[in-house]
């Protein structure tokens, strides 16, 4: 019961981190991280919810969010690299870094 707690209390000091940053940062590769530790903070309840429930289901959903998340990085950080060799300023607010 007190581990439930810790793990729980840990999740949401992680998610709370991690949306902070996604506010406060803007830069898209801090932000992009900052979202990984988000869905990190949400499959820690889902394994967690899982393991008190004792059944598989909710780390099987936690593994495919991972392969998601692992996919949506890879992406994100290939559209960041090419704007930084692009040499030009990258800033989440400025719409003229979003056009092809």
């Amino acid at each position: 019961m007190t581990a439930n707690i810790v793990v729980l209390a840990t999740s949401a000091i992680l998610f709370s981190t991690g949306a902070t940053g996604v506010m406060l940062r803007r830069n898209p590769v801090a932000m992009l991280m900052c979202i990984e530790i988000m869905l990190n903070a949400g499959n820690l309840v889902l394994v967690l919810g899982s393991r008190a429930r004792g059944n598989d289901a909710g780390q099987a959903i936690a593994l495919i969010v991972l392969v998601i998340a692992a996919a949506e990085a890879v992406v994100g950080l290939g559209l960041a690299l090419v704007l930084f060799h692009r040499r030009e300023p990258v800033d989440v607010d400025e719409p003229r870094a979003v056009q092809g």
